[in-house]
């Protein structure tokens, strides 16, 4: 398991898992509902983590890190069935934040 992946590389990765079967990505629908479902597996274990909402001994062991993996993973499926550049997007993002929110918070040397 290599962190050092770009998004292009991960982005190839899904597809040539997905391109496997026949039935190809599920619809942009159905992919939402999935990232939905993701964020609330990811919701619940960040609730057991750091919330007042402690695991049931009887439920299982998932960690926050497997379910930030997982909602990745769908993302990527939906990006690549949508024909969507990830790491373009990514940069559009920063992009955004750079610019419109560049003097939004205060920063590190300013607080000092």
């Amino acid at each position: 398991m290599n962190g050092d992946k770009t998004m292009k590389q991960l982005q190839q990765e899904v597809d040539a898992y997905i391109g496997q079967f026949k039935e190809g990505y599920f619809t942009p629908m159905e992919l939402m509902a999935r990232l939905t479902e993701e964020l609330g597996e990811l919701s619940r274990e960040v609730m057991h983590e750091y919330g007042p909402k402690k695991k049931k001994a009887t439920e299982d062991a998932n960690t926050i890190e497997a379910e930030m993996g997982d909602l990745l993973f769908v993302l990527i499926c939906m990006a690549n069935s949508l024909d969507i550049d990830l790491a373009h997007a990514h940069g559009r993002v920063m992009e955004k934040f750079n610019t419109r929110d560049k003097n939004r918070w205060t920063r590190k040397e300013e607080a000092e």
